[in-house]
């Protein structure tokens, strides 16, 4: 029960971002920061936010459907969490090598405690699944 209660938080706060994600690009006027005559260049970071945020989405629900779903095996929900342990392990290194939000410290260091929240929900997850004795 602690697997799925660790992978339902983590997941959620997964889906969350990828959500919140779809509007950063207007909330903090990405555009501006790019020549307004480089269209196929704001296409493009349009484009790669979307797919961003939308891998987020379905990654969070993947995670709780597998883990949920009584279809699911062990080998699948390993493979799910360790997809989502390399995502938030990379995500945590980037936020510590190259911090955003550091105009703000309370965003930049609420983004890695966020982000290591959910590296650690995740990684327990994953461990607690290799760990058990298959029923």
């Amino acid at each position: 029960m602690l697997i799925r209660i660790l992978t339902t938080i983590a997941s959620i706060i997964t889906i969350g971002f990828g959500v919140w994600h779809f509007f950063v690009p207007k909330a903090w006027q990405w555009v501006t920061y790019i020549d307004s005559k480089a269209t196929e260049l704001i296409l493009a970071v349009q484009a790669i936010n979307i797919f961003f945020s939308l891998s987020l989405v379905v990654l969070g629900l993947a995670n709780i459907v597998l883990l949920w779903s009584s279809k699911s095996n062990r080998f699948s929900i390993l493979v799910i969490l360790s997809v989502s342990v390399i995502l938030w392990v990379t995500r945590s290194i980037l936020q510590i090598a190259y911090p955003q939000g550091s105009i703000n410290p309370i965003l930049q260091y609420g983004m890695l405690s966020a982000f290591l929240v959910v590296t650690g929900c995740y990684i327990l997850a994953f461990i607690l699944t290799l760990v058990q004795k298959s029923a």
